[in-house]
C-alpha cells in the first residue's frame, strides 16, 4: 500500500480484550462486540438507500450533498447503526489527500486557484483536460467562498467512523480523475468545449446553504440533471452515467461474502454476508439503483480514446501561445532591466571611461 492511500483496515478497539489469549479468541471477542453494536433494525436517515446482493450482503448507500453539515451527520449515524464491514466513498487515489487534511487547510486549498495547480492539472491530464479540471475547480472554489465550507466533509467523517469499527475496511470507489476528464473532453465537440468553458468562467451567482440542502431532494436533483442532459448529453454520460457504473461495480466488489477465520485446522471455513456503507453524491444514487441488478463491465469505461486531429491542433496552439507569451514577457522584462541598469549614473560613468580607453 502506498503512502498516499488511506489504511484499508480500521484498527479494532481492543481495550476490552483480555491479554494473553489466542488470536482466534481475540477475534471472536471483538466480533461479538461488533455484533452487539450492530442494530438488527437500524434507524437510518431518509437519505439512505438499501440494496441487497445475490449473496445476501446488504449495502447502505448514503446520498449526500458535498457541502452539507447534515450529510456528515447522516454518514456518522449510518456507520454507527449498521457497524459495516466495508465503507466505500466516492473518491479516487488522486483526491485521497482530502481525507488527511484538516478543515482549515482544505478550506484554504479549495479557495486558491494558482498557476502551480494549473501546471499540475495539465501535467496529469493533458492540456485540454487540465484546463477543464481547473474550470471545475473554480466552480468548487466559488461554492467554497460562498458557504465558507470545505468540500468532502462527509468523506472525512466516513474515514473517521470506519476507523472506530472493528475489522472495517475503507475503500476508494470512484473512477480515477484523469480517465474521467480525458473521456469527457473526447466526448465534446470543439464548440461544446468553448460553450462549457464560457459557462463555467461566468459563474458568479450567490449560493446559499438552503440551495445545497435542496440537492438532497431527488425530485429537484432530477430536474437539475435533466437540464444538464439537454445542454451536454455526452458530458453527462461520461461524468455521471459512467461513474454510476463504476461506483456500482466497486460497491458490488466490496459486498462479497466475508470469510471467518477458523479456530482449528480441521474446521471448515465459513463465510457470511457482509454489510457495506457507500458514501456518494445524491446525483449518483438513482444510477446505482438502476444498474444494481445488471452485470457491470468497467473495462470499456476505463479506456481513454486517442485525441482527435482538432484536439491536437488546439493543444499545439495553446502550447505555442503559452510559450510565446512567456518568451515575450521575459524579453520585455530583460529589456526593461537593461534600460534601468544603463540609466544608473555609475553605469554611465563606467561606459564613458571604457569608451575613452578604446579611443
Amino acid at each position: 500500500m502506498s503512502a498516499t492511500e488511506p489504511p484499508e483496515n480500521g484498527p479494532p478497539d481492543s481495550s476490552d480484550v483480555p491479554h494473553g489469549i489466542s488470536d482466534a479468541d481475540a477475534f471472536r471477542i471483538l466480533w461479538e462486540m461488533k455484533m452487539k453494536k450492530r442494530q438488527r433494525q437500524p434507524s437510518l436517515p431518509e437519505t439512505v438507500t438499501q440494496l441487497t446482493t445475490e449473496e445476501g450482503s446488504k449495502v447502505y448507500i448514503v446520498g449526500t450533498a458535498h457541502f452539507s453539515d447534515s450529510s456528515k451527520q447522516d454518514v456518522v449515524k449510518t456507520i454507527q447503526e449498521v457497524q459495516p464491514d466495508v465503507v466505500v466513498v466516492e473518491l479516487c487515489q488522486y483526491r485521497v489527500s482530502m481525507l488527511k487534511m484538516d478543515e482549515e487547510t482544505l478550506l484554504k486549498e479549495a479557495k486558491e486557484i494558482n498557476l502551480e495547480k494549473l501546471h499540475q492539472a495539465i501535467k496529469q491530464n493533458g492540456v485540454m483536460s487540465g484546463l477543464m479540471q481547473m474550470l471545475l475547480l473554480k466552480v468548487s472554489a466559488h461554492i467554497t467562498q460562498q458557504l465558507g465550507m470545505a468540500p468532502g466533509g462527509e468523506f472525512r467523517e466516513a474515514f473517521k467512523e470506519a476507523s472506530k469499527v472493528p475489522f472495517c475496511k475503507f475503500h476508494l470507489g470512484d473512477r480515477p480523475i484523469p480517465v474521467t476528464f480525458k473521456r469527457a473532453i473526447a466526448a465534446l465537440s470543439f464548440w461544446q468545449k468553448l460553450k462549457l468553458a464560457w459557462g463555467l468562467c461566468s459563474l458568479s451567482d450567490p449560493i446559499s446553504e438552503d440551495d445545497v440542502e435542496k440537492c438532497k431532494q431527488k425530485d429537484l436533483l432530477e430536474q437539475m440533471m435533466a437540464e444538464m442532459i439537454g445542454e451536454f448529453p455526452d458530458l453527462h454520460r461520461t461524468i455521471v452515467s459512467e461513474r454510476d457504473l463504476y461506483l456500482t461495480y466497486m460497491l458490488k466488489q466490496a459486498a462479497k461474502r466475508i470469510e471467518l477465520p477458523c479456530t482449528s485446522e480441521t474446521e471448515p471455513r465459513k463465510s457470511i454476508p457482509s454489510i457495506v456503507v457507500g458514501v456518494v453524491g445524491m446525483g449518483h444514487v438513482p444510477g446505482i439503483e438502476k444498474n444494481w441488478v445488471n452485470d457491470v463491465n468497467i473495462h470499456e469505461i476505463m479506456s481513454v480514446p486517442p485525441p482527435s486531429t482538432l484536439n491536437k491542433i488546439v493543444t499545439i496552439a495553446v502550447k505555442v501561445t503559452f510559450f510565446g507569451l512567456l518568451g515575450y514577457g521575459c524579453y520585455c522584462i530583460s529589456k526593461r532591466t537593461v534600460r534601468m541598469i544603463l540609466s544608473v549614473p555609475a553605469t554611465q560613468y563606467c561606459l564613458q571611461r571604457l569608451n575613452r580607453m578604446s579611443l
